[in-house]
């Protein structure tokens, strides 16, 4: 028997005015996993996020965390929920243990656990040599780990975390990602949005795409990086010398090959053919024609996977619905 999904998201809209912000989203979030939701500016990723978090109303649609209504029952699915904006303004004249001890009270800690709860996000989050510090002082990268803390500080089951490595410094970014991979480590589970797609792609188990409200993909990483293309698997090819003439030469005359693209003594080409027998053969004769050193699965960059999700998205025939027929599809 599988077990049932952490959040479940179903028929989920919101409008504002006459901008449909959400358009019949529906996904599914399992325990433990790291999800990365991912679309331009403007797509509908912090409307979604906030109302998962309780703080806006769908117009339509259902959201359900561990099969608690969130609209129907906020006070019981808020515990379970830790929130993390894109920006928080910080107080003045506070310093970063005032600020999340004033937290830590808020959530109703009791005061036999509170010095160690503070304790533990300000280690966990490495703010200990801050925790004296005023957090209006504070550096971009620092107030995003002041944030994270604060969303750590109720120990909540589900955290939601929006473009948290936004206006981040190398440095900050790789020490994100290590507490991403930290709290997965402690069972948690994570929704992380971000318009910028590479940031993603060493964090998250699956990935949602938003576009202009809708959900365009829903699925896992690694199927989305190694998917078949529409000519075939995508394969890096490299062999010895200066040149990749001759590579190229035997590409266009054995059936099946398709160049993509050539760079820095690699050739990039597609097979028609996905069957294991048959790729296996094609390297065969490969190897014993040419000098190969290297011969993978091409992994595509997440940037690219979007893109190509999003013409084949344009280039599909819209279906025709009657007025009597609900329409189940999502439109721009």
């Amino acid at each position: 028997m599988s077990t049932p999904p952490l959040l479940e998201v179903s028929g989920l809209s919101k409008s504002f005015g006459t901008l449909k912000a959400v358009n019949n989203a529906t996904f599914r979030i399992r325990q433990g996993q790291v999800v990365g939701l991912i679309g331009a500016n403007g797509a509908g990723k912090t409307t979604v996020m906030r109302m998962l978090a309780t703080l806006d109303m769908p117009d339509s649609g259902h959201i359900r965390i561990n099969g608690t209504d969130v609209v129907d029952h906020p006070e019981l699915v808020r515990p379970l929920i830790g929130w993390m904006p894109d920006y928080f303004h910080p107080y003045k004249n506070t310093s970063v243990r005032e600020y999340l001890d004033f937290f830590a009270r808020a959530y109703g800690i009791t005061r036999e656990r509170l010095l160690d709860t503070v304790d533990e996000v300000i280690d966990f989050t490495e703010l200990g040599g801050l925790q004296d510090q005023m957090i209006n002082k504070l550096s971009k990268g620092q107030t995003q780990r002041l944030c994270l803390a604060r969303t750590l500080i109720s120990d909540a089951q589900f955290l939601i975390l929006d473009e948290p490595a936004a206006g981040l410094d190398p440095k900050a970014r790789i020490e994100f990602k290590n507490l991403v991979h930290l709290l997965k480590a402690r069972g948690k589970t994570l929704l992380i949005s971000s318009h910028i797609l590479s940031e993603l792609g060493e964090m998250c188990d699956s990935l949602i795409f938003m576009d202009a409200g809708s959900i365009v993909h829903d699925g896992d990483m690694e199927d989305l990086l190694h998917r078949q293309t529409e000519s075939g698997y995508a394969f890096e090819i490299r062999t010895a010398g200066d040149t990749t003439a001759p590579l190229e030469e035997w590409l266009a005359l054995h059936q099946g090959w398709n160049v993509r693209s050539v760079q820095k003594q690699v050739v990039v080409a597609t097979f028609a053919s996905c069957e294991p027998d048959a790729v296996a053969a094609e390297l065969r004769q490969l190897c014993r024609d040419l000098p190969v050193i290297d011969f993978h699965r091409s992994e595509r960059r997440l940037e690219e996977a979007f893109v190509d999700i999003l013409i084949h998205r344009d280039q599909e025939p819209a279906t025709a619905v009657s007025p009597e027929t609900p329409s189940t599809t999502t439109a721009l």
